[in-house]
């Protein structure tokens, strides 16, 4: 079977982070345990939920590893031209959700590992899928842990988020969390009885903004990104009742996207003394307040050598000498922390596709994407 047939069976699946990946998972099981591989499925924690890790080849410790995920963002935008979940060519477009973020390259995975016989390899081939990637590489940190209890070694990894297949060596690490502001309510007729949970949340708001100035002026730079500095950005707020009661929640989703320069420790400080002081002040005044800093996921940064081995041969795979930095966010560091192992970013696509109606991915792309991992693993 080739990759374009094999990416129309992979978006057929819905998996969407929010539902079950099983169904997928057995079907790429299937296909590698016929191809010769040895193929595991590591569970996570989470019911109807796994990881695939499978490999080709010797059994030495220099091999590399292709890394994909299985799940998708949900399709239920409007503007789709076609069915998210059939892949449907138009030209030399493919749409399909999935088709760009990130399936197309996991179907060259898969095409490569039942070709890996005839190749032959001189080194392991290990293709390792994950879930729930899109709400926090979530999935993958379970299959990491089994790995390095294992005492599994490697040369390299390969994260094939859509790149157009230049090869990324950076790109920021991320905490998102919760700042959760606890007030007291009253009767809005007299709101010197209690506390306002959204004042205390606008007042955390300035904070953030405050420490997007700081950044901007003193903190880690680097023009290989589009926003060079790191970020702190506010998501959502939820707060209040109803209009003539002082509010005693307010809850607000918060980002940090941080460049390695930065210490985010240091920048959570920040916000937790700034959340101290304002508590302080309230109870002073004999108001019952609480504002929690919560960090609920985080993930590190990649920041590889442009010279290591593995984006050495990436970009003599990929033809393309020049390296790149991402704005987005990959399980890459993830691999580098647990398991030591120096990793890029490079696959088929664009992630200006992803996450949005009529995603696609193009035929020469894919195309292009096999000649990448053929290259890979005969340099």
């Amino acid at each position: 079977m080739d990759t374009l047939s094999t990416l129309a069976g992979l978006v057929a699946f819905p998996t969407v982070s929010r539902d079950s990946n099983h169904e997928l998972i057995a079907y790429i099981a299937a296909r590698l345990a016929a191809a010769g591989g040895n193929v595991r499925e590591i569970p996570g924690n989470i019911p109807g939920k796994s990881n695939l890790f499978a490999s080709f080849g010797p059994t030495t410790g220099q091999g590399i590893i292709l890394s994909g995920h299985s799940d998708v963002v949900p399709a239920s935008e409007p503007g789709w031209i076609t069915d998210p979940f059939h892949l449907s060519a138009r030209g030399d477009r493919l749409y399909a959700r999935g088709a760009s973020d990130m399936k197309g390259f996991i179907a060259s995975m898969i095409t490569l590992a039942e070709q890996s016989k005839s190749i032959p390899l001189t080194r392991p081939l290990h293709l390792a899928i994950s879930y729930d990637e899109e709400i926090g590489c979530v999935g993958v940190r379970h299959m990491l842990q089994r790995l390095e209890a294992e005492g599994f070694q490697a040369a390299g990894c390969i994260i094939g988020e859509p790149t157009g297949l230049r090869v990324a060596t950076g790109h920021k690490g991320k905490i998102a969390g919760c700042i959760c502001c606890r007030g007291e309510s009253a009767h809005s007729a007299d709101p010197s009885l209690g506390c306002n949970a959204i004042n205390l949340a606008s007042a955390m708001i300035q904070e953030t903004e405050a420490l997007q100035t700081w950044l901007r002026d003193n903190g880690a730079n680097d023009s290989a990104y589009a926003f060079p500095h790191s970020s702190v950005h506010i998501g959502t707020i939820k707060g209040g009742t109803v209009l003539n009661i002082i509010p005693e929640r307010c809850d607000m989703d918060f980002e940090i996207r941080h460049l390695p320069g930065d210490d985010p420790a240091m920048l959570l400080e920040r916000l937790r003394a700034r959340a101290a002081a304002l508590t302080q002040a309230v109870r002073g005044s004999g108001r019952r307040a609480s504002i929690e800093v919560r960090v609920d996921n985080e993930y590190p940064g990649l920041e590889t050598p442009e010279n290591s081995p593995i984006a050495t041969r990436a970009t003599q795979a990929s033809g393309n000498a020049e390296t790149i930095k991402i704005s987005f966010g990959t399980e890459a560091g993830l691999f580098t922390k647990t398991l030591g192992l120096p990793c890029v970013v490079c696959g088929p696509g664009s992630i200006d596709r992803a996450h949005k109606p009529n995603e696609y991915i193009l035929r020469e792309e894919l195309d292009a994407c096999d000649r990448f991992l053929r290259r890979v693993v005969q340099t």
